[in-house]
């Protein structure tokens, strides 16, 4: 028998008992789920799940061979864990977006590595590794697609330890994303082809799952139009409630938001990312509109949708007032979960490359590459100022003034899990600082 132990490592952000993400923001993840889902039946492997956000590795691992799933804020962490597996004798395979994105430096830390989705190369490795005969590389072949696959199986949600996750009920229709925004690792690591589930099989694993409540991953839920519209439609039966993804384009349709509404919608993260539109013509994102962003918000809020809004500071265009004018937005349009972070030049993207070409990046320690914390010289900012004024900005939204003025001002059906949310994000907007070892976050 193999025993197989996959892994999801955490930076110091948020990591299990000294990171600050409390369990009212952690949603289950679906990688893991969906890796176990993959291993081949006729194999005899017996697999366990380890979720560095709820819980500590143990010192003397029960393994035989060791994968684990690496974004760029946990590869610090990731390769220490490799190297120490290995000096056991265990062998390791490193997958994830990090590892697509620049493998050579990856490969060094694994005795095996995948890149892009693994559903066609992660059966191909455990057997492979059954034989004696693991490659060093599996990369996704250019032909991918769902379609492709004999089966999709569905994750294997009882691997996870229920207690650490505010939710388990999580779910995916699509991957990938269809714009090209330069911050983005998206397009650079997978290319901007959606991939897209039968609706058909998403439908069936809720309906497995008995749930009411369910949360959806997909990094834009409404890149196909149509597609959007029939899974929608096949949600309305269900009686769901649901959150996902979707960019400010979404009221574009008539259709298409009547639909997302009757199918039970009731939040939405949504990437607004600046109230400039000379920053986001910098940032290939002027499919952005700030000038609708208040009619969106409205139309939305009257339906009943809480908006999970993200904001990004740091651009070459921002400047110290970036940070009252996104305040104010915020404030002002009574966003329920307004998440802010700095630019970060994830390795790969046009913008790391930009930046790196003009000797911008200050640092190249990536566990500081979590979205809080300054990795470059910023152009209209001081390092110091863009740390200390982001910090600020998190605590003064999440002040006690501030959460009655957006919360209690749009009262929804799911007000006690948006106060509760709002709490963990007030907990984690004033215990950043322990994670700065100086102003500018760079030692």
């Amino acid at each position: 028998m193999i025993r197989l132990a996959l892994i999801s490592p955490k930076g110091p952000l948020y990591r299990h008992k000294t990171g600050i993400f409390r369990k009212d923001l952690r949603a289950a993840p679906l990688t893991l789920t969906t890796l176990a889902s993959l291993v081949p039946k006729d194999l005899d492997i017996d697999v366990k799940i380890y979720d560095e956000g709820i819980e500590d590795i143990p010192n003397n691992l029960d393994a035989d061979l060791v994968a684990m799933t690496v974004i760029t804020g946990s590869a610090n962490r990731t390769y220490e864990l490799s190297e120490r597996f290995r000096r056991d004798g265990k062998k390791v395979i490193l997958g994830g977006p990090h590892v697509t994105l620049i493998p050579e430096e990856s490969i060094q830390y694994a005795d095996s590595i995948a890149t892009g989705y693994a559903e066609e190369t992660w059966p191909q490795m455990l057997r492979d590794y059954a034989n004696g005969n693991l490659k060093n590389r599996y990369d996704m072949s250019k032909e991918f697609s769902f379609d492709r696959l004999e089966s999709i199986p569905f994750p294997r949600r009882d691997l996870l330890q229920k207690k650490g996750y505010k939710t388990l009920e999580t779910f995916e229709a699509t991957r990938g994303c269809i714009h090209s925004c330069d911050f983005c690792v998206v397009p650079v690591a997978w290319g901007r082809k959606p991939f897209q589930k039968p609706i058909e099989h998403i439908i069936e694993d809720i309906k497995r799952r008995k749930t009411k409540t369910v949360l959806f991953y997909d990094l834009n839920l409404i890149a196909d139009r149509e597609y959007a519209k029939r899974l929608f439609e096949a949600l309305i039966p269900l009686k769901i409630y649901w959150v996902g993804l979707s960019t400010t384009l979404i009221d574009k349709d008539p259709e298409l938001l009547n639909l997302l509404i009757r199918s039970g919608c009731k939040g939405l993260l949504i990437g607004f990312e600046s109230v400039s539109k000379e920053t986001l013509r910098g940032t290939k994102k002027s499919f952005n509109n700030p000038d609708n962003y208040a009619s969106l918000i409205k139309t939305l809020h009257q339906a009943g949708i809480v908006i999970n809004g993200t904001f990004v500071f740091g651009n070459d265009e921002d400047n110290i007032d970036s940070f009252q004018n996104v305040r104010q937005f915020v404030i002002d349009n009574r966003i329920g979960l307004p998440r802010f972070s700095i630019l970060t030049p994830f390795p790969g993207t046009p913008l790391f490359k930009r930046l790196e070409s003009e000797n911008r990046i200050v640092t190249k320690d990536w566990s500081k590459y979590d979205g809080q914390h300054v990795v470059f010289q910023p152009k209209n900012l001081t390092i110091d100022q863009l740390q200390v004024e982001h910090e600020n900005i998190w605590k003064d939204v999440y002040s006690y003034k501030n959460i009655c003025k957006r919360v209690f001002g749009n009262l929804t059906s799911i007000f006690p899990i948006v106060l509760a949310a709002n709490s963990s994000y007030r907990f984690y907007a004033n215990n950043l600082t322990k994670f700065y070892t100086c102003r500018g976050g760079l030692v």
